[in-house]
């Protein structure tokens, strides 16, 4: 049985990547992938593992903290057989070091596309501008990257709407408010005005599982009406609660906050209830968006205005000129 061995940062991981792992993978029975994880970094490492391993299912990928200066090759080698407890026997790798790594380590070397002839791209050249080269991401890094513009905001405050049309004026994926699908379903129940935590719960996650999901084919932009973090403010809106267990957590924050503000005419529906909580609402969100750092503007205006507004700032996010409260 032949075992190969990969180590990198994958800072994020690439078509480049992808090529190297699949052809190393091709060559040996076993294949263990190394993600070097260092403070400061700014993706974090189990994220990366993460998807290499959703990437190459039948590659055993692990994360090692990366203590030791990058041209250390003796440092390396030995440090490697400490943490995979053998010598592998064969290691493959893109860069001028791996020939000298690999005969410390006592192992085979085998170069993959060292001069970046088959796969030209480099993680830095991503980090640089990663909208320009979503084509050599896996679905999972793409999703990480693209921009997420989120409206939120009181009841019949023009948000589903403005959301519809920012997508349409973009191409990019909308991602409707499933919250107030399940609302819709929840009124054809016994008790339609009685809520549990678990049932906000469960709307965070599938708003955010959609969101993620839509991430995955975006062109570089995603709109979304509501998300995980609006989903509290319900919470609180309905139970009175904060925080509870079970909340889905983000690899990323949201890019921007649309926030319509409540000073247009309410128009009732067969949901609509809280005509007379909008004002407290909106400012929670604000109190929220403020104490927790994230980015917003404030929509305010006839419909017109604010889809003018919304257009603008959606704009100036993809040309990174967006200045931030």
């Amino acid at each position: 049985m032949r075992r190969g061995f990969i180590v990198g940062k994958f800072l994020p991981p690439h078509a480049g990547h992808d090529f190297l792992i699949d052809m190393a993978r091709a060559h040996v029975d076993e294949l263990t992938v190394a993600v070097c994880d260092k403070t400061g970094q700014p993706i974090p490492a189990r994220l990366r593992a993460r998807w290499l391993s959703e990437a190459h299912p039948d590659v055993t990928v692990i994360v090692v903290p990366d203590r030791l200066a990058d041209d250390d090759s003796a440092g390396w080698a030995a440090y490697t057989r400490e943490f995979l407890g053998y010598v592998p026997d064969v290691v493959f790798s893109s860069e001028a070091y791996g020939d000298t790594y690999a005969r410390l380590l006592g192992s085979e070397h085998v170069a993959v596309d060292r001069a970046r002839e088959q796969i030209p791209i480099s993680a830095t050249a991503i980090r640089a501008d990663p909208l320009a080269h979503l084509d050599r991401l896996a679905p999972a890094v793409r999703a990480y990257f693209v921009r997420r513009v989120c409206a939120i905001g009181p009841e019949s405050t023009g948000k589903t709407v403005l959301c519809e049309r920012l997508a349409a004026r973009f191409d990019a994926p909308h991602v409707a408010e499933y919250g107030r699908d399940y609302t819709i379903a929840k009124q054809s129940t016994s008790n339609p005005d009685v809520w549990t935590p678990d049932e906000f719960v469960h709307i965070a996650r599938e708003q955010q599982r959609r969101e993620d999901e839509a991430a995955r084919r975006s062109n570089g932009l995603v709109i979304c009406d509501t998300d995980a973090f609006a989903t509290e403010i319900w919470l609180e809106r309905y139970l009175g609660a904060h925080e509870i267990g079970g909340w889905p957590v983000r690899d990323r924050a949201m890019d921007l906050y649309l926030l319509t503000d409540p000073n247009v005419p309410f128009v009732p529906d067969a949901i609509r209830d809280g005509e007379h909580l909008r004002v407290w609402m909106f400012d929670r969100f604000v109190t929220e968006l403020k104490r927790r750092d994230l980015p917003y503007i404030v929509l305010s205006g006839d419909y017109e205005e604010r889809e003018r507004t919304a257009f603008a700032a959606t704009l100036a996010l993809l040309a990174n000129e967006l200045p931030m409260p």
